[in-house]
């Protein structure tokens, strides 16, 4: 499959999340999930088996080790890219200096797919706020020739 095929098959999977409910640390379609859950899930519907399994991590867990895990995982495991097109996973710093820890998939030009904290899987608009925290970009890896 081209990269434009890969890049619809995320898209059409991440759709299907919408409503998801918030939950900590899951990753269950139509039943719980967080930031991280929603790429794992996506990554399940499309290549099967996740490539590692995430620690188990706190809702402020980045503030407190001050690594870049969620970064340095996405580096393991999507391919980095400098100009995202829909399809495409964006990863987020919420304060300067601090380490990433959200991450979306890009679903429009002006749109971003997310596990929105407290809320649901959403699809909102990529607004000066995201823009302003928006640190790194990659593509999911080519889906296998059939």
């Amino acid at each position: 499959m081209s990269d434009a095929q890969t890049r619809q098959a995320v898209l059409s999977c991440a759709h299907s999340w919408i409503d998801t409910p918030y939950r900590h640390q899951a990753s269950v379609r139509g039943v719980g999930t967080d930031c991280l859950g929603l790429i794992r899930g996506v990554w399940r519907a499309i290549y099967g088996a996740e490539p590692e399994t995430p620690p188990h991590y706190t809702p402020d867990w980045a503030e407190l080790t001050g690594e870049e895990t969620l970064l340095e995982a996405a580096q393991r495991w999507l391919v980095p890219i400098e100009t995202p097109q829909a399809g495409d996973v964006l990863v987020f710093r919420m304060a300067e200096h601090a380490p990433c820890k959200h991450l979306g998939i890009l679903s429009a030009k002006d749109r971003i797919l997310h596990a929105y904290w407290g809320k649901a899987v959403v699809e909102s608009h990529f607004v000066p706020f995201w823009h302003r925290r928006h640190v790194a970009s990659f593509a999911f890896p080519p889906l296998p020739k059939d």
